[in-house]
């Protein structure tokens, strides 16, 4: 009698492990998620003829990103936003003439101000410094990491209503409050191809080309993004 339930136990228990098995074998993966999307809020920025420091004129910028993860390092990042920018030339900062365009000398100094917003549309590459992740399991994943990023975008500015390649490059840091909740802290430099987003190209006569005397632009924001459609296809089935 004792020996039947004895074999009777050890079967009920190993049908118990049997069916847990594959749910533990899961079980780190709820977590692990293809996409994200969500929004961005923060201050804007630019560089040009009209302010060469950084930090100056701030405004504020807005978004919208979507996120798809080949893996817990390598993301790539699409994003939406636009922020206000605005600058002011005055006789304090370097000589700009009244027409330098006229071959003429004119001591009087040129002043300029302007005041509008860049719309940037950009395709980013991020690299994670650690393998971003929810769990803290054998594969080492961290909640929180920081990022390099590189791509490529498109610029409108408002104040010469001119549309211009640019080159966003930043850093960042990354961290996941929950398993479907992710907030970030996103600085990006964009390189613009332009000399007119500030509608005040040439002010001092002199062509330049390539990216020399170009305007840029920079965005830091706080990201608040949510993850879906899990990799693993057992989990998460309610969702």
């Amino acid at each position: 009698m004792n020996c039947r339930i004895a074999r009777n136990t050890t079967l009920v228990l190993v049908m118990i492990l049997g069916v847990m098995a594959p749910g533990t074998g899961c079980a780190q993966d709820d977590a692990d998620f293809r996409m994200e999307i969500g929004g961005a809020l923060g201050s804007c920025f630019y560089l040009g003829d009209a302010n060469t420091a950084f930090y100056k004129g701030q405004r504020a910028a807005a978004g919208v990103l979507w996120r798809y993860l080949f893996d817990h390092h390598n993301v790539l990042k699409a994003s939406l936003t636009t922020g206000g920018i605005k600058g002011t030339v005055t006789p304090d900062m370097d000589f700009y003439p009244q027409n330098p365009q006229a071959g003429v000398a004119d001591p009087t100094p040129n002043a300029y101000r302007f005041s509008g917003s860049v719309t940037d549309l950009s395709c980013l590459y991020e690299l994670n410094f650690w393998p971003y992740g929810y769990y803290n399991d054998f594969q080492g994943h961290k909640r929180l990491t920081p990022f390099l990023q590189l791509g490529l975008g498109l610029s409108y500015g408002s104040a010469g209503k001119d549309v211009s390649a640019n080159i966003p490059l930043g850093v960042g840091v990354k961290y996941r409050l929950g398993k479907r909740v992710n907030v970030a802290l996103d600085w990006t430099m964009h390189f613009s191809l332009s000399d007119k987003l500030d509608n005040y190209a040439n002010p001092q006569g002199i062509k330049s080309e390539g990216w020399k005397n170009k305007d840029s632009y920079c965005m830091t924001l706080l990201t608040l993004t949510y993850s879906f459609a899990p990799i693993c296809q057992t989990c998460n089935k309610a969702y």
